[in-house]
């Protein structure tokens, strides 16, 4: 296991659509042995259970640090939400945070669920701080709904972070005013990136906050060589294709794309009778058309190549304000070369500062001693 972890440096367990978690065991303690900081978690409604990954994740390691990034609030009741999480900060002895996001809504409708909304995710902010310090909650009717009674433990005193994963303005600035941590979305562009970053640190500001207690990732696809064509384009062109697929017109209006590029994608025949997520379904013959779909700049926001090359674009991200890098769509295994060239590069100011924890800045995130 590495003793000089890099905690500014994190990667996406069962990045894609795996049909088995049990890669996840051998994934994170992969990550450890090379020096990865974080694991983060995300969830999908088949094999990718966050709460079943996350327990596993800890279970395995020593000094990683574990985040979803990111389950639904809605999907749960509150009570069981903080339970995993109370549970997941004790297993881990404080490496935990509790991610939340607002989730695809055509699939929440779909499913029957309430769209989320930021009022949403504030309150259900509040309301799990509360719980984690003890509190009682007598008939709470906020904007995440109304119970009569919310209690998990009177013994409880702690603190686990909460990250929130970012993509509009208005969640920007909710992570700057109430959550510890945030995620950015993959094929940002630099500048989209960095208005992210100045964005939650004014809201953090604005709040009253120090604008440098909140800890920003950048979701950075990251490919390097060997890698088989096929390979290849599932992890870059079927990704960003399968996320043009639930959010397009966020995503172009927030990179400021071009809305034409993505009507023609959408109406493509190829892309309108792909049967599911593209990067999980999609053939090499329908991955190499679509490829021919997107501009070449909107797959131009990530690090593919030789581990050299891979290791100073992520370097190159910090320059944009963030305080992390997720590694996105390779394992730990793949990624080995990456971080060794990382190695040989100047670290970012303040980086061995960093805890394991992803969503916090420093180590008080340990449970307490009065509530073990």
């Amino acid at each position: 296991m590495a003793d000089d972890a890099l905690n500014e440096l994190g990667f996406y367990v069962l990045a894609g659509g795996p049909t088995s978690p049990k890669p996840l065991l051998g994934e994170v303690r992969d990550a450890e042995q090379i020096g990865l900081g974080s694991g983060f978690v995300s969830e999908r409604y088949n094999v990718k259970e966050a709460a079943t990954l996350s327990g596993a994740v800890g279970a395995v390691t020593a000094k990683l640090g574990v985040a979803t990034a990111a389950t639904n609030h809605n999907s749960r009741h509150p009570l069981v939400t903080a339970s995993f999480a109370t549970t997941m900060h004790r297993l881990t002895d404080g490496r935990f945070t509790l991610g939340l996001g607002r989730g695809i809504a055509p699939l929440q409708a779909a499913y029957g669920l309430p769209p989320i909304t930021t009022a949403q995710l504030e309150d259900m902010a509040g309301i799990l701080r509360r719980l984690w310090k003890g509190e009682a909650i007598f008939d709470h009717n906020g904007p995440a709904g109304h119970w009569p009674v919310l209690h998990l433990d009177n013994a409880f005193d702690e603190d686990i972070p909460l990250l929130l994963v970012a993509f509009g303005p208005q969640t920007l600035a909710l992570a700057g005013r109430a959550y510890d941590s945030v995620v950015l979305h993959t094929f940002f562009t630099d500048e989209t990136t960095a208005n992210a970053v100045t964005a939650v640190r004014r809201a953090a500001e604005e709040a009253g906050r120090d604008p440098a207690s909140v800890r920003i990732w950048s979701c950075f696809a990251t490919v390097p060589d060997p890698v088989d064509e096929t390979d290849l384009l599932k992890r870059t062109v079927g990704r960003l294709a399968t996320y043009l697929q639930g959010y397009g017109d966020l995503l172009v209006k927030t990179n400021r794309w071009d809305p034409e590029a993505l009507a023609r994608f959408r109406a493509d025949p190829v892309v309108s009778t792909v049967p599911g997520a593209i990067d999980t379904v999609a053939d090499h013959a329908q991955l190499a058309h679509i490829a021919g779909l997107l501009p070449k700049e909107w797959l131009a926001s990530a690090a593919i190549g030789s581990p050299e090359a891979c290791a100073t674009a992520a370097r190159a991200q910090f320059d944009l304000g963030v305080d992390g890098v997720i590694l996105h769509g390779s394992t730990p295994a793949q990624l080995a070369p990456v971080v060794e060239a990382y190695r040989t590069l100047p670290r970012p100011a303040g980086a061995e500062r960093w805890p394991a924890n992803p969503g916090a800045i420093s180590s008080t995130s340990k449970p307490s001693e009065s509530s073990r």
